[in-house]
């Protein structure tokens, strides 16, 4: 059974940083692509950055230079690194199995003074 375990978030004041980690297990990680989203109160559910199998990267506009995603293939597991964390990056974030349509539980960022 494929699961993810998001952690790493927490509260932090604007200008910040946070790195949130998802460890994998229970499928071949290193052939998935793997990708972190966020949920605001209120909002949908949007896409933050995506990292295929083979390391290709893509990122929302609104976290472009800000986040950075990579991945540990050894460790089955995917990182988020937040940089200049801003008030509208408050959110839930989770990470999903792409190929599989599996996702995490969710971790709480909060970003506030």
């Amino acid at each position: 059974q494929v699961q993810l375990v998001e952690s790493g978030g927490g509260s932090v004041q604007p200008g910040g940083s946070l790195r949130l980690s998802c460890a994998a297990s229970g499928s071949i990680f290193r052939l998935n692509g793997m990708a972190w989203y966020r949920q605001a109160p209120g909002k949908e559910r949007e896409l933050v950055a995506t990292i295929s199998s083979l390391g290709v990267t893509n990122y929302a506009d609104s976290v472009k230079g800000r986040f950075t995603i990579s991945r540990d293939n050894a460790k089955s597991t995917v990182y988020l690194q937040m940089n200049s964390l801003k008030p509208e990056d408050t959110a839930v974030y989770y990470c999903k199995n792409v190929r599989l349509g599996i996702w995490g539980q969710g971790t709480q960022v909060t970003v506030s003074s």
